[in-house]
């Protein structure tokens, strides 16, 4: 199988092409986890993977309403994911993230000690059902005598979202705020290791696959020997494995088929899953051109592909009249990719709720 093949069948696996999902819920579901720092793209990103009519706002309300979640989860970074994986995914990964960061933590001077009194401090200020902002929580934190300059403020409430006190709330404005995990996640016990190493590795390699053992490690964080012990648990409901250019792959059986109309464009985010959830096998993506997707863009710019292959980047500027999308092509778009870039820049206004106005740079 070419590295076009291995693109193609994960822009149907994450459900870029094919058989659209019906919510936005059941994309996080369904991936597992998505990468979610840059907020706006990130929001359109699960909204691109469902029927077309899911807008920026009903993001929005899905957050305010605790059905999604958006917390530190894996890889010490910002994560979409469903309430009901929450704890069970913070009991597998959260070990292991803050012993990424423990070095990080004794450079500012943060201790167990000092991590029981901000958590204590932060069950106080949000008791009650209370949603606090960021600049909230730290004078909380200040009149409980925590010190929160430098990356502290930044490293406590990592830890505090880790250790399930606090994960995302309802935004305020554009700023998120924070709530107690007790107050938007139900309660759950605890369910044995294997079965949550088996329930994740069957998620990324049933919705990122064909994905290599090195890929599942990148992303999920567990240790190769943790991942390939939810592997091979995984492997009983239905993965196969796959070799193609000296690697060994893994897939679960393919999501069904729908027509996908000429050659797909995406205006994908830089963190987007199909992008950001690989390492050893992100090459897939720059077959073509040898473009990276992750380096060699402009500035804050993000990867366009077409059927699945890095082509170019693009950017957003969101005024409150219109959004200025520029593309930053490697080489001309012949008539059927410009179509397809129109009809996209089409579904991205949908989702902004704003009319959209295309500038190509040079």
């Amino acid at each position: 199988m070419k590295d076009e093949e291995i693109a193609r069948l994960r822009l149907r696996r994450q459900h870029l092409t094919g058989v659209p999902l019906a919510t936005p819920e059941a994309v996080v579901g369904w991936l597992g986890a998505a990468q979610a720092q840059e907020f706006v793209v990130a929001k359109w990103s699960l909204a691109r993977r469902c029927s077309g009519r899911v807008t920026s706002a009903d993001l929005d309300r899905a957050l305010a309403e605790g059905r999604i979640l958006r917390t530190h989860a894996l890889r010490a970074t910002w994560h979409f994911v469903l309430p009901d994986d929450l704890r069970w995914l913070s009991m597998l990964i959260g070990p292991r993230v803050r012993a990424r960061m423990v070095n990080y933590y004794r450079k500012s001077g943060l201790t167990d000690a000092v991590f029981a009194r901000s958590q204590a401090v932060l069950r106080e200020a949000l008791a009650g059902g209370r949603q606090l902002l960021r600049t909230e929580v730290a004078a909380a934190l200040a009149r409980g005598r925590v010190a929160t300059d430098g990356l502290k403020l930044r490293f406590l409430l990592l830890q505090a979202e880790l250790d399930l006190v606090v994960c995302s709330g309802a935004l305020r404005g554009r700023q998120q705020t924070f709530a107690l995990v007790d107050d938007r996640v139900p309660a759950a016990p605890p369910i044995p290791e294997d079965e949550a190493l088996a329930e994740l590795a069957r998620r990324y390699f049933s919705s990122h696959g064909p994905a290599t053992l090195n890929d599942f490690i990148w992303w999920s964080s567990l240790t190769a020997a943790r991942a390939r012990r939810g592997l091979e648990l995984s492997q009983e409901n239905g993965l196969r494995r796959l070799e193609a250019g000296g690697r060994t792959y893994w897939m679960s059986e393919a999501p069904a088929r729908r027509a996908t109309r000429g050659t797909p464009v995406h205006l994908l985010q830089a963190f987007d899953e199909y992008v950001i959830g690989y390492t050893e096998s992100r090459d897939v993506l720059a077959v073509v051109r040898g473009l990276d997707a992750r380096s060699g863009a402009p500035r804050n710019s993000n990867p366009l592909t077409r059927d699945g292959q890095v082509i170019g980047f693009w950017r957003s500027v969101i005024h409150p009249d219109e959004a200025l999308v520029d593309v930053h092509l490697a080489r001309p778009l012949d008539a059927a990719a410009r179509s397809a870039l129109e009809d996209e820049i089409e579904r991205y206004g949908r989702f902004l709720q704003l009319p959209v106005r295309l500038n190509e740079a040079p």
